[in-house]
C-alpha cells in the first residue's frame, strides 16, 4: 500500500530507476542524466541527448525560454509520456541532511487566482510561469514544487523534477471570488494520483468561516483526505485559515495571534492519524507572536510565502518576519510561490537565493 516515508518527520523514499532511451513521445534521442529546463526548456523526449553545463545556470542567466510547441506536440501524439517520465524520475528524501524545506509554489492558477500585486493576470502566461519554474528549481537549496496536475505534467516532460520533492495540490474548488469558494472540493490530486505518479506529498487548502455552511463540506473532505494520505504514508501538508467575508463580499483571511492559533488546533485534529500531517502555516499580522501560536501543535510546520507586495520595504519585511520564525522549533521550511517567482524587480534567481539564505541561518 504504502511507501517507507516519513511521518510527520519525512525520511526518505526508495531511490528511482534510471532514465531509459527513446522515451519520447516525438520520435527524439533519449535523454541524458541531468537534462532539464536549462536546456533551452524543450520536453525531455523532444531534446538530443546533451549534458547539462557545468555548475548549472548563473544567478544572471535569464529565464529560459519554454518551447510551447514542443509541450503540445508530445501531449498530443503521445501522453503516455506524462506517466513515463513519472515512473523513470529519479527521487529523493521529504528532508534533506539540513532537515529543511524549501519548496516553490505554483498552484494558484487553478484556483483561477492569477494576480500578483496589481498584476491581475501575472500567473496567466505559461511559458512565461514555466520558464521561471524551471529557474527557481535550478538554484542550489532549492527542494521541490508544489502545483497541480498541468502543471507538473509540463515539468516532468521538462526533465525538472528529478530528485526534486514533488508536491500535488488537492483542493483547487474553491475558486478565487466564487460565491462557493469556502466549498473547497477536492479538484486536483486524489492521494491515490499522488501514490500511482510517485510524488511525494501533497497539499490541501483549509479555510473555515464560522457562518458559511461549505466550510464544513470541506472540513469534513479534509479529514478523509488526511485519513488517505496517512495510510499510504504519504505526508499531507494542512493549511489553515479562519477567514470571514468583509461586508462588499470578498473573502479575507485572520492573521490575528487567536485566529492562526485556532487554526492550527482545528487542522491539527484532522482524521485517524497525525502522523503523515504538516502544518503551512502564515505569520502573523505581529510576527512576535509566532512562538505562542506555533505552540498549539507539536506537528511540524513550514511557513507560507504569500504575495508580500511589490514595494522593497515589503520585501524587507516579510523576509524579516520569515527569518524570526524560521528558527522555532517546529518550523522546517518555507513554501513560498509568487513571491519568490515574480519579484518586482524580475529576479526570480535572487528572490530564491534570499530565501534559500533564510533557512541556511535557521539551521
Amino acid at each position: 500500500m504504502g511507501r517507507g516515508g516519513a511521518g510527520a518527520g519525512g525520511t526518505g523514499h526508495g531511490g528511482s530507476t534510471a532514465r531509459s532511451e527513446g522515451a519520447a513521445g516525438t520520435g527524439g534521442a533519449g535523454r541524458s542524466e541531468g537534462a532539464g529546463c536549462d536546456e533551452g526548456a524543450r520536453p525531455a523526449d523532444a531534446r538530443a541527448s546533451r549534458a547539462r553545463p557545468a555548475g548549472g545556470p548563473r544567478p544572471d542567466t535569464p529565464r529560459p525560454p519554454v518551447d510551447i510547441a514542443d509541450l503540445v506536440r508530445v501531449r498530443v501524439r503521445n501522453p503516455e509520456a506524462v506517466a513515463e517520465a513519472a515512473a523513470r524520475r529519479r527521487r529523493r528524501p521529504l528532508l534533506n541532511d539540513t532537515g529543511r524545506l524549501l519548496i516553490v509554489a505554483a498552484d494558484h492558477p487553478a484556483r483561477g487566482a492569477l494576480a500578483v500585486g496589481d498584476r491581475e493576470l501575472a500567473m496567466a502566461d505559461r511559458a512565461d510561469l514555466l520558464g521561471r519554474l524551471c529557474l527557481a528549481l535550478s538554484r542550489p537549496g532549492v527542494d521541490g514544487v508544489l502545483a497541480t496536475a498541468d502543471i507538473l505534467d509540463d515539468l516532468l516532460l521538462l526533465g525538472a523534477l528529478e530528485n526534486k520533492v514533488v508536491m500535488g495540490s488537492m483542493n483547487r474548488g474553491g475558486l478565487r471570488g466564487a460565491r462557493f469558494e469556502l466549498d473547497d472540493r477536492f479538484t486536483g490530486y486524489r492521494p491515490e494520483d499522488i501514490d500511482r505518479l510517485g510524488f511525494d506529498a501533497g497539499k490541501l487548502l483549509l479555510r473555515l468561516d464560522y457562518t458559511d455552511p461549505g466550510s464544513l463540506t470541506t472540513l469534513e473532505s479534509a479529514a478523509r483526505a488526511v485519513d488517505a494520505m496517512a495510510a499510504r504514508r504519504l505526508p499531507v501538508f494542512v493549511e489553515p485559515f479562519i477567514s470571514r467575508r468583509t461586508p462588499a463580499g470578498a473573502l479575507v483571511n485572520d492573521l490575528s495571534a487567536e485566529a492562526v492559533t485556532r487554526s492550527i488546533a482545528i487542522a491539527s485534529g484532522l482524521g485517524g492519524s497525525s502522523a503523515y500531517t504538516w502544518l503551512k502555516v502564515p505569520v502573523t499580522e505581529d510576527p512576535r507572536d509566532m512562538a505562542r501560536v506555533l505552540a498549539a501543535s507539536t506537528l511540524p510546520a513550514v511557513l507560507l510565502g504569500g504575495d508580500i507586495g511589490d514595494a522593497p520595504a515589503d520585501r524587507n519585511a516579510a523576509h524579516e518576519k520569515w527569518r524570526g520564525a524560521l528558527h522555532l522549533p517546529t518550523v522546517r521550511g518555507l513554501v513560498a510561490g509568487r513571491s519568490l517567482l515574480y519579484p518586482a524587480d524580475g529576479d526570480v534567481a535572487a528572490a530564491v537565493d534570499t530565501a534559500t539564505a533564510l533557512l541556511r541561518e535557521a539551521v
